[in-house]
């Protein structure tokens, strides 16, 4: 993914050893996984799914394993397609995010190229751009990372949707059309797509403010290395339809990761 935030800027020394000891102990579980094999690592924003999923790579290719990895975010539709379906289903659907702003048919053919030895075309997202990039060049795989903020979330249920999580879900989804679709691509493709990520690793951060610290964080780093990037105030409505998937995966998760890992407030790792 272009202009991903490197949490290695974000973190303190003390943090950066705990994330080293991380790698260490998932590398140790993850080299006995026979291959090919597609993994995922899922966790909210800002909690270091880019940076895990880069250092496993680099340790995996000094042992002589062909490894790679992409986000779930590098699939994102482009704002034509997103517009589309904003005029089509619901003006939400315009900024990226939730289920179905992304080309979840490519990300599903990805990996099985990879699970079928087959070469792979992977591809990248600018996000201050807020387009797809030109694809990388084509390579076979031994180990696909894919990282994403929901993977794994299943579907809710009816009286689970029926309530508003926030105020962007009361005053512009006061019908739910927005999150019944979300959750229509939940239980269909996307759920195709979470069988195929195994194991699944998740960063399992301590709150929703958190998160959104850390996301800020993130932003504060792309203003820095392109000079531009959304203000506090549009920072904060783009989080809100977030927040609904990433509640649910502190309900749900627990029972479906292979790995978890617990973090703090300061971003230091601990892996059950």
């Amino acid at each position: 993914m272009l202009l991903t935030s490197n949490l290695q800027h974000q973190l303190s020394p003390a943090s950066l050893l705990h994330y080293q000891a991380l790698v260490t102990q998932v590398l140790q579980r993850l080299q006995a996984l026979p291959k090919p094999a597609v993994i995922g690592i899922s966790g909210a924003q800002g909690s270091g799914k880019s940076t895990l999923a880069a250092k496993l790579v680099a340790q995996l290719q000094q042992l002589g394993i062909k490894a790679a990895t992409v986000s779930l975010d590098d699939y994102y539709l482009s704002k034509a397609r997103r517009q589309q379906l904003a005029l089509a289903i619901h003006p939400l659907l315009a900024q990226r995010g939730v289920p179905g702003t992304h080309d979840i048919a490519r990300a599903i053919a990805n990996a099985k190229a990879v699970l079928a030895g087959y070469e792979v075309s992977l591809p990248q997202f600018d996000k201050a751009q807020d387009e797809p990039a030109a694809a990388l060049p084509a390579q076979q795989l031994d180990v696909l990372i894919i990282e994403g903020w929901c993977l794994g979330v299943k579907p809710q249920t009816s009286a689970e949707l029926a309530e508003p999580v926030n105020a962007l879900e009361a005053s512009e989804d006061s019908d739910g059309r927005w999150r019944h679709y979300v959750n229509t691509q939940l239980a269909g493709p996307y759920a195709a797509y979470w069988q195929l990520l195994k194991p699944l690793i998740w960063l399992n951060a301590p709150d929703w403010q958190s998160v959104c610290r850390w996301r800020a964080k993130q932003e504060q780093q792309l203003w820095r290395e392109r000079g531009q990037g959304m203000t506090a105030t549009e920072l904060a409505r783009f989080m809100l339809p977030f927040q609904r998937l990433t509640l649910a995966s502190w309900q749900q998760l627990p029972a479906i990761a292979d790995m978890v890992v617990s973090l703090n407030q300061n971003q230091q790792p601990r892996l059950a």
